[in-house]
């Protein structure tokens, strides 16, 4: 599998198959909104869009980074997630760095949105389409943010096959300047679990899939089976 790893800023064109990956926080969030319940999750262009949905939906359930605000239910934190109850629901998100990743690549045919509490699933279903070439976007920090690269490589040595050593992998994640600014406090709307959260390898047995609907980009979770074998190292 040829991988190739870009900010968003370099990305060019449209990518056979892209897997966006914000680990620290957007996308360990919405692996947890599925996790508790939420049946899909609207990708926002911007805050002013995400609260027009929610005006048109009360139901609907908005987040976004940073410190509470008016309009929005939740912050973008995994700790402050983990035990609502989204049974059903619809959540509308908007984030600096995740969301707009996946609306950079709305175009591609396959997009896959990820972090590591969904990445040998991630990593299984890129085996399962038969992907020859995949473009990783790493979407913190314009492409250079560790936490993500690090996730993307990973992700992508076991979509390879690679006997990949996960430990690596998240001590980079770990020292990473979105985890020190998570464990610092410097981020508002966050809470003293998040790192560890974030570093949950495979939490989740579910990818994540984006694909427009209605005009907007719609984010799904997709359960793909663990075949024998295919344990986290």
């Amino acid at each position: 599998m040829d991988s190739r790893f870009l900010g968003i800023p370099e990305l060019a064109e449209a990518p056979a198959a892209a897997v966006v990956v914000d680990v620290m926080r957007a996308f360990t969030v919405a692996a947890w909104a599925f996790a508790r319940g939420a049946e899909k999750i609207v990708l926002a262009e911007s805050l002013d869009e995400a609260l027009e949905l929610k005006a048109r939906h009360p139901e609907w359930v908005a987040l976004k980074d940073g410190p509470p605000a008016a309009g929005f239910d939740a912050v973008n934190s995994p700790a402050l997630l983990r035990s609502a109850d989204l049974v059903g629901r619809t959540v509308v998100q908007k984030t600096t760095a995740g969301t707009v990743g996946a609306l950079a690549v709305k175009e591609a045919p396959l997009v896959l949105c990820a972090g590591f509490v969904v990445a040998g699933a991630t990593a299984r279903l890129l085996r399962e389409r038969g992907c020859d070439s995949v473009t990783f976007v790493v979407t913190g920090e314009e492409g250079r943010a560790e936490e993500d690269l690090a996730c993307a490589q990973y992700i992508a040595g076991r979509a390879a096959g690679a006997g990949t050593d996960a430990a690596g992998f998240l001590r980079r994640a770990a020292g990473s300047r979105a985890a020190a600014e998570l464990a610092e406090g410097v981020r508002q709307g966050s809470h003293p679990d998040d790192v560890a959260l974030c570093l949950e390898l495979d939490r989740f047995p579910f990818a994540m899939v984006a694909a427009p609907e209605d005009s907007y980009m719609v984010l799904r979770p997709y359960d793909v089976p663990v075949p024998v074998g295919d344990a986290p190292h």
